[in-house]
């Protein structure tokens, strides 16, 4: 098993319903219903990808091999990129400004990230040889 991968998939578990409690409780009185969904798709998605990086934790125990550390990179890289600037967009489009909604165009990148890390780690699975 892969310690550190699970480590961080437990806390970031842990980050994950406290900020999913917030946007269901404390943001409802604030948010616009588009603000809301954006913040719900952040918390989904980084949800999704802690099961994906303790997958990778629990993986490394029988697959040993650079990639499947490469794929729990990935996710976590994928996981800040993002869901880290969705956050960031609906914390600065509740502040009442607009200027940063070219944090959307960063979006995709983390969304690219987390692709390579399925793929990575599929590739590395299919071509694992003891």
């Amino acid at each position: 098993m892969h310690k550190e991968f699970l480590t961080t998939a437990a806390i970031l578990g842990g980050f994950a319903v406290l900020l999913g409690a917030f946007g269901a409780h404390g943001l409802k009185a604030y948010a616009t219903e588009q603000q809301l969904n954006t913040y719900e798709t952040a918390v989904r998605y980084m949800f999704y990808h802690v099961f994906a990086l303790a997958l990778c934790g629990v993986l490394y125990y029988a697959f040993p091999v650079s990639g499947v550390i490469t794929a729990g990179k990935l996710f976590m890289a994928g996981m800040a990129v993002f869901s880290g600037s969705l956050y960031l967009m609906t914390a600065l489009s509740l502040g009442g400004s607009d200027k940063f909604k070219w944090l959307g165009a960063i979006t995709p990148v983390g969304g690219l990230l987390l692709v390579a890390g399925w793929f990575t780690l599929a590739y590395t699975l299919f071509s694992y040889r003891k």
